[in-house]
């Protein structure tokens, strides 16, 4: 009784069931620590969010945001591609693309896998979108 939200409490969200969803709660989490752009996602409906609009402020975030974000992007390539390697390596070289198996990972644009673009934020939107329309 009388209790609410505690500025800085982390909020516990259930699993989403996406094979991503330790990559998206960690940008989320990023994207909240600079105050510009929570202030916008606050404010944003989501048809703002969907159509790529709230990506565009990622320009906007501070220096130390996007380099976070570039890690994180870095890490999910990498995990990305272990998990090819493993199927490969469980098939037996069958003469599998993997510019083709990066391809199924729609959530992140495999073709820049060094730094995180307001691209990136939008593909990952639009990943999540499709998933729970």
């Amino acid at each position: 009784k009388g209790e609410g939200h505690v500025e800085g409490e982390k909020v516990e969200n259930p699993d989403t069931g996406l094979y991503y969803d330790e990559y998206l709660r960690q940008v989320i989490d990023v994207l909240e620590t600079d105050k510009h752009f929570r202030e916008k996602l606050q404010t944003a409906d989501i048809e703002e969010i969907k159509s790529g609009k709230l990506s565009r402020e990622l320009d906007l975030v501070s220096h130390h945001v996007r380099t976070r974000l570039d890690e994180l992007k870095r890490q999910e390539v990498a995990r990305l591609r272990m998990l090819i390697k493993a199927k490969m390596d469980s098939v037996q070289d069958t003469g599998i693309d993997h510019q083709a198996l990066l391809k199924q990972f729609e959530h992140l644009n495999h073709q820049n896998p060094d730094t995180f673009e307001p691209k990136d934020l939008d593909m990952l939107i639009k990943a999540v979108s499709v998933r729970y329309e």
